[in-house]
Order: structure tokens, then C-alpha cells, then sequence
């Protein structure tokens, strides 16, 4: 029976990826992570595992073969927010943990599938898998840069070098069921979600950029699409690489808002009839994220489309409708 291990897989992308293993028959799940934050327990309350390990107690016992035979790894522990200012802390644990596990994966012949970042273009306004156009603003997506470079060395330019499957995955602004636990890095549909309810109103940046009020955009991209590409991989072991995960279609906050508003007020809405109903607030641009900020991103998919993967995405008014759904049946 295939046993896999997703780190991370009390997190927001992590434990998706292990719904949609449970969704294939495979339970034969390790599921690595830090439940310090207890309350992250809920996303595996519902799911079907083989055992659960504390990330301290994981990677060790990984490398010493203590779990047989491994067919892969989804890595998807990482310190994800990109305010964290404490770089030792974030290149220890994005960095050397991951250097590890690369290490231990090869000398036990496991695949590894693993969470790379959109943060690693940062300042870029061309969003394609090459060197050139590389240029993270904050050392979250410095971390996750310099695993892809590692990862660039040891399996050649076109990974032809990697003995069995190394994937990296440059998530762009994912959202979607089960990130209730991430606090301010979780999506901004997630805190429309609970500023409609709790004020009757949702709140977007005002101008900034050279963007109008709410027009910065960015490639949302809903979590299920995410994880499907994750299994597409899974099924085609001979593919490695590392590839772009968005929707190649960068489109305006203010399109999730209205997404938000017209799902949970009943009615469709555009950005100007929501602002002129009082539902929706532009707020004064942020001091603290100037120069820190991405306003812009859309996926260059070339790559991923090259390896033969031809998942249709879907668009902001569809996933968030969805996603919407969903909170309301749980709230």
C-alpha cells in the first residue's frame, strides 16, 4: 500500500492536500506538524491518517528509515508569514529543514513534492520560472528562493539530475477551506468573510502603486485547483521541476470583495454599488508595507502547461462563490 507523509498537514495546504488523498482511497497518510497552535487540530478532526508525528520528532526518525518504505513526501512546513522579521528563524526552519528532508528523501528514493512561493518575484513584474526575474522583497520569500536554487544545483537546470521526482510549487495567493487558524496571513477572502458578518462591510487598500482604490491585483487561486495539480504530479512521477501555481489571471482585489459581498448579501454586486451601499471600505494604504508589497502578480503557466499539466483554474467569482459556501455552512 503507497504510504505518503504530508508536513504541514495541519495547515491551511497541507491538510487539503491530505482531504484529496482520503478523496483517492489513500489513508496510509504520516502527517508531520507543530500543534503548539492546538486549535490547528480541527483540520485533521475529519480526515483519515496512519499516524501523526511532531515535525521535532519527524525528520530525524526520517532519515534513519524508521517508516519503510516512503513513495513521497508533500512538504508543506514552512514559517509562511511574510511579516516574520526574524531571519534566523525563518531560514532554519524554510531553509535547513528543507535541505534536510531533500537529503533524507534521496537516500531512501522517496519523491519529493514541495511548497516553494509567488514571494520569491517580489519586486519582479514578470512572473516566469528563471533567475532573471527572481527578486524577494522580505526573507520569507528569501527562504524559499535560495531552496530553489539548492534545488537548481543538485538536479541540474532541468532536473534531469534528480534520480526519482523533485517538484517545487510557487503558490501564488491561495484561499479556501481550512485556513481559518492563519490569523493576518490568511486570505483576504477569509477576513471579508468575518468583516461582513461582524460589520456588514468588507475593507480593501485604498490606492497605491499607481493602482486605484482596490485595483492592485494578484492571481487568487483556490485551494482545490491547488491540490488537484499537487495529484496531478503525484500521478506522473517522471515529471520534475519547478513550476508556477496560480491561475495565470491576475485580477483585482476588488473582484474578490465583490465575490464576498454578492455571496454573503445576496445580491450581485460591482466594486462601485457595493462602495456606494456602504459594503464595501477603501482604507489608507499601510506605512508598515511599503516597499513590501506585490502589486501585482499573474503566473506565467508556460511551464507547467509544457510539463503536460492542463488543469482548467478557476476564476475569483467562481472559487470564492464556492469558498463562501463553505464558511457559511460551517458558521
Amino acid at each position: 500500500m503507497t504510504r505518503v507523509v504530508v508536513t504541514g498537514a495541519a495547515g491551511f495546504i497541507g491538510s487539503n492536500i491530505v482531504k484529496g488523498l482520503n478523496a483517492r482511497g489513500i489513508d496510509n497518510i504520516i502527517a508531520v506538524d507543530d500543534l503548539t497552535q492546538g486549535d490547528k487540530f480541527r483540520n485533521l478532526a475529519d480526515l483519515q491518517i496512519e499516524d501523526y508525528l511532531d515535525a521535532d520528532e519527524f525528520y530525524g526518525a526520517f532519515a534513519e528509515g524508521a517508516f519503510g518504505k516512503v513513495e513521497a513526501v508533500f512538504h508543506e512546513g514552512a514559517c509562511s508569514d511574510t511579516m516574520e522579521q526574524d531571519g534566523k528563524y525563518m531560514m532554519d526552519n524554510n531553509y535547513g529543514v528543507s535541505c534536510s528532508l531533500f537529503e533524507s528523501c534521496r537516500e531512501r528514493g522517496t519523491r519529493l513534492l514541495y511548497a516553494s512561493s509567488a514571494a520569491v518575484y517580489g519586486g519582479s513584474d514578470t512572473f516566469r520560472e528563471t533567475p532573471q526575474f527572481e527578486l524577494p522583497l522580505n526573507v520569507y520569500g528569501y527562504s524559499k528562493l535560495l531552496f530553489d536554487q539548492r534545488m537548481r544545483r543538485e538536479c541540474g537546470k532541468d532536473f534531469r539530475r534528480a534520480k526519482r521526482q523533485v517538484v517545487g510549487f510557487r503558490y501564488f495567493n491561495v484561499y479556501g477551506p481550512r485556513e481559518q487558524h492563519k490569523g493576518r496571513m490568511a486570505s483576504v477572502a477569509f477576513h471579508q468573510f468575518n468583516q461582513f458578518r461582524e460589520q456588514g462591510k468588507v475593507k480593501l487598500f485604498g490606492e497605491y502603486g499607481g493602482y486605484g482604490p482596490g485595483e492592485q491585483r494578484r492571481d487568487f487561486i483556490f485551494v482545490d485547483d491547488v491540490v488537484a495539480v499537487n495529484l496531478w504530479f503525484f500521478d506522473h512521477p517522471e515529471k520534475s521541476g519547478i513550476f508556477n501555481l496560480g491561475t495565470g489571471r491576475a485580477q483585482p482585489f476588488n473582484d474578490v470583495a465583490t465575490a464576498v459581498v454578492s455571496s454573503l448579501a445576496g445580491k450581485q454586486h460591482t466594486a462601485a454599488s457595493a462602495a456606494q451601499e456602504g459594503l464595501l471600505e477603501y482604507i489608507p494604504f499601510p506605512d508598515a508595507l511599503r516597499g513590501k508589497y506585490q502589486s501585482y502578480t499573474q503566473a506565467d503557466l508556460s511551464a507547467l502547461r509544457e510539463s503536460g499539466c492542463d488543469h482548467a483554474f478557476a476564476d475569483v467569482q467562481t472559487g470564492v462563490a464556492r469558498y463562501m459556501a463553505s464558511l457559511k455552512s460551517q458558521a
